[in-house]
């Protein structure tokens, strides 16, 4: 099979600046040129098993038929309209549905076009929400180590300020208040201490719930969310879920604080939102975060309004995702795939340098003591016939809740060989 690079990406590749990737060192990108299910198809013919459903996203896998034809329908009718002055049919069906699967009080949806900026959505919101009562000093967050959200200066802000892109930048963003998960007595009571000294000066608590992804995919119990709800009251705080990572049954449940049975004040949504098909962010508020804006003053509305917010083709996808949810049995297929993550990824604990192997819903992680090239990893994988793209020192999966049995255990089994491989060149 020819493995020769097509005109175009000889063309462009030198005009691109890719994500992530020190472009003097690194390896040539993979040209896909189409995708289906859980496959992804290069262009020069390989066909590799997609294990991370594109960051996560592609929950239903690629190209499906259903959201396809939505978005089609949609782009027949009117592909965009500005959301200022206006509203649309797709925009307020997804709006109506989102706060129908939320718990109460969860119900003004403010939409956007991506997880960082719904983010800093909420942020503003919670800073505004009680500049708006007249209490100006309230502008810090309270999050975690371990935690991730988002790549713009406010949501890098309340990131780990360990990892390795946020660190960079410190003393550039204003510096937030970074806490250790409540996991035990022993930080519960350090959390309390640290709300003690600067909850007058704080806006809200934000955390990713039950599953920390880009920060070292970390998991905790639903006892922590609750003593964070618990914490928030105490201290007169608001509480911040980011469920762009957890929301749409990635932790095994539709959304992570159903899981838990607690509800935030307000909620961030992205990533499946739209099965992986284009960019579209939710910030969803409650009653009365919302009714804290309502005012005769025209300088207490929420001011903020991406251009493509709320987008028709993106609402379309999203409308057609969560009809997928609704017939098909996504939660039951996120149940099949944790037990075969289980098992598929039972004989990494055996091996050198190993230090952990975890499951939540549809993630499966190995965790090492390190991994000393990122890159000659990833290259193994792709020989394998597998799309894995390992970060920090984990190697993960989280594939579409429709892959395949034999896919699946092509994913777990390439991760075993792999390591084993490498464990044995020292």
């Amino acid at each position: 099979m020819s493995q020769e690079s097509p005109d175009w990406v000889t063309r462009g590749l030198p005009h691109i600046w890719q994500p992530y990737t020190q472009m003097k060192t690194a390896a040539k990108p993979l040209a896909a040129a189409r995708a289906k299910g859980s496959r992804i198809v290069l262009a020069d013919g390989r066909e590799l098993i997609d294990g991370i459903a594109s960051w996560w996203t592609a929950c239903h896998g690629y190209n499906h038929p259903h959201i396809r034809e939505a978005v089609v329908a949609q782009l027949d009718l009117m592909p965009h309209v500005m959301f200022g002055g206006l509203v649309h049919e797709p925009a307020l069906t997804l709006a109506r549905r989102l706060a129908a699967l939320l718990p109460d009080p969860l119900e003004r949806v403010f939409f956007s076009d991506s997880g960082s900026v719904a983010i800093e959505v909420a942020m503003k919101m919670a800073v505004q929400f009680w500049l708006n009562r007249g209490e100006a000093g309230r502008t810090r967050f309270i999050s975690f180590k371990g935690g991730y959200h988002g790549d713009t200066f406010a949501a890098m802000a309340v990131c780990d300020p360990e990892e390795g892109m946020h660190s960079l930048f410190k003393g550039v963003m204003p510096e937030q208040i970074i806490a250790e998960l409540p996991v035990d007595d022993a930080r519960a009571a350090a959390l309390e201490a640290v709300l003690a000294r600067h909850a007058h000066e704080a806006a809200a608590i934000l955390v990713e719930p039950l599953a920390q992804g880009a920060g070292g995919m970390l998991f905790h119990d639903t006892a922590v969310l609750r003593a964070l709800r618990g914490a928030a009251d105490r201290h007169g705080l608001l509480l911040i879920f980011d469920e762009i990572f957890t929301g749409f049954g990635r932790t095994g449940a539709l959304f992570a604080c159903e899981e838990a049975g607690v509800t935030p004040d307000i909620l961030t949504l992205s990533k499946a939102l739209t099965g992986g098909t284009m960019g579209l962010a939710a910030t969803i508020a409650s009653t009365r975060v919302f009714e804290g804006f309502l005012s005769d003053d025209p300088r207490r509305a929420l001011m903020h309004g991406p251009t493509f917010m709320a987008n028709p083709l993106a609402c379309a996808a999203a409308n057609a995702s969560l009809d997928l949810f609704e017939r098909e049995p996504r939660l039951k297929q996120v149940a099949r795939i944790a037990a075969a993550l289980e098992a598929g990824l039972e004989p990494c604990r055996d091996l050198p340098r190993v230090r952990d192997v975890r499951v939540k819903g549809a993630i499966g992680v190995v965790e090492l003591e390190r991994i000393a090239d990122l890159n000659d990893l990833k290259r193994r994988f792709v020989e394998a016939g597998v799309f894995v793209r390992p970060f920090g020192n984990v190697v993960y999966l989280t594939p579409a809740f429709t892959i395949g049995e034999a896919d699946l255990a092509s994913l777990t089994g390439a991760i075993v060989r792999v390591l084993k491989e490498m464990a044995r060149a020292g």
